[in-house]
């Protein structure tokens, strides 16, 4: 609790600091942000990427030597560090074998780096206390330096001291001594050796150049604006640290990397600026990284942090939802008086008419709801039995529905603060053109059906081969590249979530009944079974196996 409690008091410092800067002016900062927001919502993809790169240097490749295992237990260092581990095992096992010593201590010291990562700090320290650099070839030198210096650095996030600080310094400066003054990773850690040391300028020269000039793709892309974002925290810089954490963490989720201390830390900046849902998603989303590579040096600074951001979050969601309520029983009262005005003059138009007629008019009237209600209770009896499946919808509707509130909300102010701007300065021609112009309606209306796909998706990612096994086969639905849902399967989406009456699904899609009506006969006759069975067929839909929310 005393940790938690002080990791919120350097929040509120680091927050008491930042009120002077406008942290969100700059465009480019603000693209970054959107950019690694978009990366990280599509992190399956990148996953898939290094997968499939890991694949065909495991399969395809026809060497099975030293060269291959080195390469597998690179792509896995950042990525998963049960399999990297495996790999380096299966390197010392083939060293063993053939009595490669040089091979051996490489092995070791790649394992003692591993095991650091993993909180296993006893068994790494057991394997670098195992192996004497006077025992090593000159080339292991460079492995030697970086495996006590990552086991210092990883030890250091349980409790930083001055003697961890001295430890990672001789170490690094070690390192920097036995590398190629030439190569990439010298660069990196003399640039980095300079900023702890208080020498900024001559490092931040060699990391902007380095950042124009590295590929993607290398191995220290992420490293560079990290530290960028570092040296611009010693100077108090924050718009910048935002700026260089966030093309880090976008470097890396892009390579499908799992150790995210520029995501944590845009994270921290995040939450001390006030963006509290992007604080959450990013520490959620280094959280669950660390838990799928099995990170663990810095599980507890992200725990704490995450408890911190979580109750802030929560809090903020409930304010959200009260106020949801209060707007909602606001409009409910204004109905009810509408109704009651609505009732009031027509009962006023009434009393002009005959007593018989009303009397009729009535009865029938009775007749009718008599009627609604026996057919309301038929409904109603079948509805509970949906009950069950309804809960974990609305679960997932709810949180969809409370970001996509959130952002029309945004874009209505917008839209308002942009019309108020022509009409103050007079621009009424613009003003009228913006007034007529339907593109932001199409615009939405395409949004929400993209939401729409997506979620309906999500809930019934099955629902598009159900639907065709109910077709015959010469008639089945065939999507277009990047098409989730055409016109044809949103309506039965629809009808699948409840909504069968064709008005109200041409509402929704903006279509005419007839068509709507024309798009369900068609569907009917291409039925591989009978076609009253059709549409019962398609709400079964996602029942036996369909994933909760």
């Amino acid at each position: 609790m005393l940790k938690i409690n002080g990791l919120k008091t350097c929040l509120l410092v680091l927050l008491f600091t930042l009120q002077a800067g406008n942290l969100y002016a700059d465009a480019g900062r603000d693209s970054i942000l959107h950019e690694l927001d978009e990366a990280i919502r599509n992190k399956a993809a990148y996953i898939h990427n290094r997968e499939s790169r890991i694949a065909h240097i495991r399969d395809a490749a026809v060497d099975t030597g030293f060269n291959r295992l080195q390469l597998l237990y690179l792509n896995f260092s950042k990525y998963n560090l049960d399999s990297a581990i495996y790999y380096v095992k299966q390197s010392l096992q083939l060293a063993e074998a053939t009595h490669n010593k040089p091979e051996q201590q490489s092995a070791h010291l790649r394992l003692a780096i591993l095991y650091s990562s993993l909180g296993k700090y006893r068994e790494s320290e057991q394997l670098l206390n195992g192996i004497q650099k006077k025992d090593l070839p000159a080339y292991l030198y460079a492995e030697y330096y970086e495996a006590w210096m990552r086991f210092y650095e990883h030890y250091a996030t349980n409790g930083y001291t001055d003697a961890y600080a001295r430890q990672i310094h001789l170490y690094r400066d070690s390192l920097i001594q036995v590398l190629d003054t030439s190569g990439t990773a010298w660069k990196v850690l003399k640039a980095e050796q300079d900023i702890y040391s208080g020498k900024t300028a001559g490092a931040e020269t060699v990391l902007r150049r380095l950042l124009h000039t590295l590929p993607q793709n290398d191995w220290y892309h992420p490293m560079v604006p990290y530290l960028l974002g570092s040296m611009y925290r010693q100077r108090r810089d924050t718009a910048a640290q935002i700026y260089y954490y966030a093309l880090s963490a976008l470097s890396d989720t892009r390579a499908a990397v799992k150790d995210h201390a520029s995501l944590l830390n845009l994270a921290l900046l995040c939450y001390a600026t006030g963006d509290v849902d992007r604080a959450y998603r990013y520490t959620r989303s280094a959280i669950e990284d660390a838990l799928f590579a099995r990170v663990q040096f810095r599980s507890r600074q992200m725990a704490e942090f995450l408890t911190v951001v979580s109750t802030a979050y929560q809090e903020r969601e409930t304010l959200r939802r009260q106020q949801l309520q209060q707007y909602l029983l606001a409009i409910s009262l204004l109905s009810f008086f509408l109704l009651a005005a609505v009732v009031y003059v027509y009962r006023q138009m009434k009393k002009m008419q005959r007593l018989k007629e009303e009397i009729d008019a009535g009865s029938k009237q009775l007749a009718l709801l008599n009627k609604d209600i026996i057919q309301k209770n038929a409904q109603l009896q079948e509805r509970n039995s949906q009950l069950s499946e309804a809960n974990h919808i609305k679960e997932e509707y709810i949180a969809r529905f409370f970001d996509l509130c959130s952002a029309y909300i945004s874009k209505l102010e917008t839209y308002r603060k942009t019309l108020n701007q022509k009409a103050t300065g007079k621009k009424m021609d613009e003003l009228f053109e913006m007034l007529r112009s339907t593109t932001l309606v199409d615009t939405e209306l395409e949004e929400l059906y993209r939401h729409f796909d997506h979620i309906f998706l999500h809930l019934y990612p099955d629902f598009v081969r159900h639907f065709n096994s109910l077709l015959l086969p010469e008639e089945q639905v065939t999507l277009k590249p990047g098409e989730l849902l055409n016109t044809e399967l949103r309506i039965f989406a629809l009808i699948r979530l409840g909504i069968t009456d064709s008005n109200k699904i041409a509402d929704f899609l903006r279509y005419s009944v007839s068509t709507i009506y024309n798009y369900r006969t068609k569907a009917r006759n291409k039925a591989a079974v009978p076609r009253d069975e059709f549409e019962k067929q398609v709400m079964k839909a996602g029942i036996s196996g369909e994933k909760t929310a």
